[in-house]
């Protein structure tokens, strides 16, 4: 939010009507769902009291629920993405571990301490 600059839209993120757009799809599909199961039939009256109250459930838990992911979002770091970790490279193999340079190794020896290497 820091980096708004008056005169200028806001990003998608930080502006207000995507979670409003998004919060009033989703009471718009749970009223259709509750006026058409909670009616119970054809022969009975659709129960517009409850869709209306399942609607504005659905408007608010999902607004309430994107607002909550949008203020959790946060950037990453610049040094993040330029090549600062380890083994970023496929072309460069790794001395150690399988596949090493050093060639076949021994198992480790079993914990009773037998020989395994095959010297009967």
């Amino acid at each position: 939010m820091a980096d708004q600059h008056p005169g200028k839209p806001r990003k998608v993120r930080t502006s207000v009507k995507g979670p409003l757009m998004f919060s009033a799809f989703w009471a718009v599909v749970a009223f259709l769902a509750v006026v058409v199961f909670a009616s119970g039939g054809s022969a009975r009256a659709p129960r517009f009291d409850l869709a209306f109250t399942a609607a504005g459930i659905a408007f608010i838990v999902t607004l309430v629920v994107a607002a909550m992911l949008s203020m959790s979002h946060k950037e990453n770091a610049e040094h993040l993405g330029k090549g600062s970790g380890v083994n970023l490279s496929s072309a460069r193999k790794p001395s150690h571990g399988f596949g090493s340079a050093s060639g076949p190794q021994d198992p480790p020896a079993p914990a009773d301490g037998t020989d395994t290497r095959g010297s009967h």
